[in-house]
């Protein structure tokens, strides 16, 4: 640090100790644009100022910085009873966070306090580090339904997980937010019971964001063993399901589902619409093309775009194979 940086950082810093709130929140601002390094222990130390508008934009002030020397103090604000702070500090992390910081973390998962738990979870989905894992599991029995969200969202997150079977009980949790989630990792793991939950949850759970989900996470595995259930669910009464077993039905073609798919050219949602003009181009077979020279004439422009591209492609696949 230069003199000439000294002599106009030295008033603020004085100014940051002063007994006036008022006066505290000049220095701190003052020091945010300033964005002077040598500033960084000043504004860790008010961190822990009396003022949470002050203990804010000090937390504010270190995310500028960008120093990783400002994490440890920036994790214990993720225990600060104020929501904003939180927040700002759950911000800062989210761009200063690392591998080198995972045993911070782990750490912070060890602590009784709710907030930092939760914080903690979800900072280590910038780490991807495997060495999670058993600091995660605990909290997909968490008494918290937030807790356990985070948890199995998580899971998601964590290269070298391909089974873990304590996450597939979250399928059945009673909360709807947890269900969700674990519809979405479901499709990121491996575990022979996989496929038939989601195809179960697809069905009947009463959420359609889970259903939703779990559509999701077939496509994914893209097992025969799910066509079934896509079939049927393709009749769902909310449109976003419909459209994601549409999608997942893309990635496994399978001829018995084509009177479904012609079926669902009629949707009345034209995202519906055009996802089954791309399945039925990805079917390949001759008598998909006749209904999609129907869905030429429909009315969104997107649909005939799609309809005439799966059109396309059949032909060409067609025009491929000898003696077709």
């Amino acid at each position: 640090m230069s003199v000439e940086t000294n002599q106009e950082l030295e008033p603020w810093l004085e100014m940051l100790r002063s007994p006036e709130v008022s006066d505290r929140l000049v220095a701190v601002k003052t020091l945010q644009h300033l964005g002077d390094e040598a500033a960084l222990t000043p504004l860790v130390t008010a961190l822990q100022d009396e003022s949470t508008v002050v203990q804010k934009l000090a937390v504010t002030a270190l995310w500028e910085l960008a120093n990783p020397a400002a994490v440890p103090a920036l994790i214990g604000c993720l225990a600060s009873p104020e929501q904003e702070i939180r927040e700002e500090a759950q911000s800062a992390l989210g761009e200063l966070i690392s591998p080198d910081h995972l045993l911070l973390l782990l750490d912070a998962l060890q602590q009784e306090d709710t907030n930092l738990q939760f914080h903690a979870l979800v900072l280590l989905r910038k780490i991807h580090d495997v060495q999670s894992l058993p600091y995660v599991l605990p909290f997909f029995a968490a008494e918290s339904p937030d807790l356990r969200e985070a948890a199995i969202t998580t899971l998601r997150y964590l290269n070298q997980v391909d089974r873990c079977q304590p996450a597939l009980a979250l399928l059945q949790d009673p909360l709807e937010t947890v269900r969700r989630a674990a519809a979405l990792t479901l499709g990121h793991l491996s575990d022979a019971e996989v496929v038939p939950l989601l195809s179960q949850a697809l069905t009947i759970d009463a959420d359609w964001q889970v259903r939703r989900n779990a559509a999701k996470s077939l496509a994914i595995h893209a097992v025969s063993a799910a066509i079934p259930t896509l079939q049927q669910a393709l009749t769902d009464e909310h449109w976003q399901v419909r459209k994601a077993v549409a999608q997942a039905l893309q990635k496994t073609p399978d001829k018995q589902v084509m009177p479904a798919l012609v079926r669902a050219l009629a949707d009345e949602y034209s995202d519906v619409r055009r996802e089954a003009a791309i399945a039925l181009g990805n079917l390949a077979h001759p008598a998909a093309v006749h209904p999609l020279q129907q869905a030429l004439d429909d009315p969104d422009r997107d649909v005939c775009i799609y309809a005439q591209r799966a059109i396309q492609k059949i032909q060409n696949s067609l025009n491929a194979t000898p003696n077709a």
